[in-house]
């Protein structure tokens, strides 16, 4: 995210509750490495095939519990980090509770207008550690050199061993202005990049990180942001591990506040469409199917609370727990939601955000991706299989009205009685009483909620 230039911004960016019953977490003395078991391969392996659109085969909600869509990466559960974003010692137990699984650091531009000195990045390190999440390091590319990036490669991982395995190259280079073009941009970011795998061949490289993406564009803005995708594909598409982008719906221009409730309960819809295209455009210009990251995404690009739909609202955190659903569904790499704190984050100085909770839900998801569908334009269901051998589904309503479904489950051991876990205006993702379910079922689903059933292996 860019705090510079707000007037390069007209397209861009595009939560209170109380926790209770918190187990902390003993901080971790010291920021070691993690264990080879705990990384993905050192290059994300490609996609076989691109992944299809959801069909709506069955009324109400559906899920096929015979038939598998895929691994659920880890690295969805990720958010940014800075200098600039200070998490006080009260919050701390908070994040290390909120199943994070990347912290992408120095998350924003401030890592394209400073030089980082060891004494952040060791800090750094160790509370990504603390937090159980695997750091992410974005090197400076505006005003910076190839060797000053290999240099910090060098001091994390040779000189200190701590194996940081996710690394980018600047930060939205498309609004460092001045004259600054996709020519030198995708020019100087393979120099940097060469220099960064001379120093340790196993790094990931992510990128181009430009600060927005469509589907289908066709304004002008639009095409432009397209055309920088397109130009860094051609020229790095054999030396890019991962291609990721940043999203922000809101607001539409510079000049226009937060969406209204009815826009912001329709916008998740349009990861079903965002990330194909995405795969398509990078299949087309590299002839090849490489892993997609969203390392920047929130609501809105414009800092805002206190509102029905700012990014500190129960309504936003609906939406985000849909949206995060969509993106894991169509098999994204990695997701950083933006940002850890402040107006934008999981949680302010002295409390969890509404959307925080969106991050406990989804810690009791699973590992592999099950076929489900939904005919209703508001309700969604994801459907994945534990690593226990139990069935999770994450149902969402956006609507403002309660909603009654019904859900079918083929492929699985029926009646069963099945864990609830139940996020709503009410209800901070905490337990309900057991729900009986029958291979056809009838829900009852609060006002913009998020509804967790864990069903026990057949």
């Amino acid at each position: 995210m860019s705090l510079r230039h707000p007037a390069r911004r007209a397209w861009r960016r595009g939560l209170a509750v109380s926790l209770a019953a918190l187990a902390l977490a003993a901080c971790q003395a010291s920021p070691a490495a993690p264990s080879a078991d705990a990384l993905a391969p050192a290059s994300p392996p490609p996609l076989p095939t691109l992944t299809p659109t959801v069909a709506v085969s069955h009324a109400g909600l559906f899920v096929d519990a015979g038939q598998p869509a895929g691994p659920v990466s880890p690295w969805v559960y990720g958010t940014n980090y800075g200098p600039w974003l200070f998490v006080p010692l009260q919050m701390q137990p908070a994040a290390e509770a909120a199943n994070l699984s990347v912290l992408r650091y120095p998350g924003g531009n401030w890592g394209d207008r400073n030089d980082m000195d060891e004494w952040n990045l060791d800090q750094y390190i160790q509370l990504a550690r603390q937090f159980g999440a695997e750091p992410y390091v974005h090197v400076r590319l505006l005003n910076g050199t190839p060797e000053k990036a290999a240099e910090i490669v060098r001091l994390l991982n040779v000189q200190k061993q701590y194996g940081v395995r996710f690394w980018s190259i600047g930060n939205e280079p498309n609004l460092f202005g001045d004259g600054y073009d996709t020519d030198q941009y995708v020019r100087e970011w393979r120099q940097w990049a060469e220099a960064m795998k001379a120093v340790d061949p196993s790094i990931v490289l992510i990128g181009p990180e430009i600060n927005q993406f469509y589907a289908n564009p066709s304004q002008a803005h639009q095409l432009e942001l397209e055309r920088w995708m397109v130009a860094f594909l051609e020229a790095n598409g054999d030396l890019v591990d991962v291609v990721s982008f940043h999203r922000y719906p809101f607001p539409s221009s510079q000049l226009a506040g937060p969406p209204s409730a009815d826009e912001l309960r329709h916008a998740s819809a349009e990861w079903d469409a965002l990330i194909p295209y995405a795969r398509a455009l990078v299949r087309q210009h590299t002839g090849r199917d490489l892993p997609i990251a969203v390392t920047e995404v929130n609501s809105s690009w414009a800092a805002s609370s206190g509102g029905e739909t700012t990014m500190d609202s129960h309504l936003n955190a609906i939406w985000w727990g849909d949206a995060l659903g969509r993106m894991i569904r169509n098999g994204v790499y990695m997701v950083n939601q933006f940002a850890i704190i402040g107006e934008f984050g999981l949680m302010n100085n002295y409390d969890v955000n509404p959307i925080y909770n969106v991050y406990l839900m989804y810690k009791e998801f699973g590992q592999q991706r099950l076929q489900a569908s939904s005919d209703q334009a508001l309700v969604s269901v994801f459907a994945s299989l534990r690593e226990d051998g139990r069935l999770a589904l994450i149902i969402v309503n956006l609507s403002a009205e309660a909603q009654q479904v019904p859900l079918t489950i083929a492929g699985w051991q029926l009646p069963a009685q099945a864990e609830v876990l139940l996020f709503d205006k009410d209800h901070a993702a905490v337990p309900q009483p057991a729900l009986s379910l029958n291979p056809q079922s009838e829900l009852q689903l609060s006002p913009e909620s998020m509804l967790l059933l864990v069903v026990p292996a057949p």
